[in-house]
Formats: C-alpha cells, structure tokens, sequence
C-alpha cells in the first residue's frame, strides 16, 4: 500500500493517562457525569471535603464512592505503568470520495448516508462529503487508526471480580486515551494540518480540534465488518489486534476508525436506512445482504 505515513506509535501508560476521559470510565460504573468532576479535583483531603460539600446530602454518599473508585483507579493505573503500554497505528492514505465511497490507496470503502429526513430540511450525510471528490482530479488524504491496551491487561485479576472489571474498564479508557494522544500527534506532525494547534487537554476531551475521528461500530460508521477492510490496511497484528470472523476486535480494549481534517467535518448518527440503501451498500461491499443485515440491524 502506498501510504504517506505508516507508524506505530507506543505509549507508557503514565503518558496517556492524563488524555483519559473520565466522564465514559464513570459512566461504565453507573455514575452520572457530575460525579466524574473528582478527576479534577486536587488530590489533598481538604479539597476533597470541600468537593463533597458542593452535593446536596443525599448525594453525598455517592459522590464519596466515586471518590473512591477514582482513588482506586490512580492505584490501578500506577500498578499497571509498571509492565503495561499502550499501542496506536496510523496509516495517511491517499484518497478521494467517490459517492458515498471512499477510494483509500485505491481500496473501496463503502459508507452509508443519512437517509431518514431531518426536521430542519438539513441534508443528508455521508462521511465521504468531508473528503475531496474524485471527480475533481486532486488528491486527498484520510487518516485511518487503531488503538489497543496490552492485550494481557484484560486477563488480570482472574479470581478478584472487582478488580477483573475496574482493570478491563481502565484498560478501554486508556485505549481511547491514547488515540486521543495519537490523533494529536498526527494533527500537529505526522500530517500536519493543523501544525499552531495549542489545546489543553480538557479543550482535546472537547473535541475542539479540527476535523473529526469516527470509530468503527460508532452512529456515522456503524458497520462493524469495515474493520476488515481497515485491517487490510493497516495490519493490526503490527500492535496485537486480531479480528473474529465476525470483524469483532481482539483484544476487547480496541477501536479503531478513520481521521478526516475538513474543517466542516462534524460526527452525525446514519440512523435508519431503506432497504434501497441496504441493497446498494451490500453491492458495493461485495457481500450478501443477509449477512449485511446482520451488522446493520441496529440502522434497520
């Protein structure tokens, strides 16, 4: 493949701990996002009081157990710098929109378009719109990824539940923390679009950068079988990942998807498609319907 970029790029957890969203990893414990403000509270006992303070009474009880779960978290995240890194892979390929396809070093990549109206008459989106057309003769580029923990992180804790599930949600956390960090690198250097970029990394949480970064199985790229053609790509065992035969990615800590840089680029849900769209994106994936319907039931 002729990539314009192809690395592999390893982080120390220590180094992609502080890109991790806390607002998900509360979120997977059942805690709603006010309570993931202890992230980013000073860690003496006297600003930890006053944090509590800012609850009303009956939700102070929760409020400390949140406190805790953080606390023990920063635990499990020091334990694990110690043997434990995080893997990324990028390619920068050349590319152009063809419809609702992308061309990405000369491999189709189908994509799906918005189908049900809006109520404001907006159109209806593609992926494949924030990419230059083919038709136009000039070149484009889109960035494609992934990301994964140590795959012997998930493994842990075997026969001490609550660890087992505090590691494995830490362990997808720092996998999306360390795209987070990647995609950075790759804005400001290895591609380059946006070299004078100066985010803190809560304005980075915010998604404040330029253009957009849609993860496989996520509401604009729903069709979790694209992984294999990104695995054509990329080479995923380069960082330990491995794919069912249903596209699923080994290990569970993992994702993976596309980098676009157009300034107009924002995220948006495909929602629900005609059997029209069905037809004619099965067509272009060169795969049965039936099998097609399996991976987009939800978009059905």
């Amino acid at each position: 493949m002729n990539c314009l970029a192809d690395n592999v790029l390893t982080y120390p957890i220590h180094e992609v701990s502080p890109y991790i969203n806390w607002i998900y990893f509360f979120h997977a414990w059942g805690f709603q996002p006010r309570f993931s403000a202890i992230a980013d509270i000073h860690g003496c006992d006297s600003c930890r009081a006053m944090w509590l303070t800012t609850f009303p009474e009956e939700e102070r009880a929760k409020a400390a157990e949140a406190m805790q779960l953080f606390k023990e978290a920063n635990r499990m995240l020091n334990q694990l710098d110690k043997d434990f890194h995080v893997n990324t892979l990028f390619h920068l390929c050349k590319a152009n929109a063809d419809g609702d396809n992308l061309l990405l070093d000369g491999t189709l990549f189908p994509l799906l378009r918005q189908q049900t109206p809006h109520p404001d008459g907006s159109p209806f989106l593609c992926l494949s719109d924030f990419v230059r057309p083919f038709s136009s003769g000039i070149p484009d580029t889109v960035g494609i990824f992934a990301a994964s923990c140590d795959g012997e992180v998930e493994l842990l804790y075997e026969n001490d539940p609550y660890k087992r599930i505090l590691v494995q949600t830490l362990a997808d956390r720092l996998a999306e923390a360390a795209t987070e960090k990647m995609h950075e690198y790759v804005r400001k250097v290895a591609w380059g679009y946006a070299k004078d970029e100066k985010l803190s990394i809560p304005e980075l949480l915010k998604e404040n950068f330029q253009g957009i970064r849609p993860a496989v199985g996520y509401p604009s790229l729903p069709d979790q079988s694209v992984n294999f053609l990104l695995n054509q790509l990329l080479h995923m065992e380069q960082i330990g990942i491995s794919l069912t035969e249903n596209g699923a990615m080994r290990p569970h800590a993992t994702v993976c998807g596309l980098m676009l840089a157009h300034p107009a680029a924002r995220y948006f849900a495909v929602g629900k498609i005609g059997n029209d769209q069905l037809e004619d994106y099965a067509r272009r994936r060169g795969m049965p319907v039936e099998t097609i319907k399996k991976f987009l039931a939800a978009n059905l």
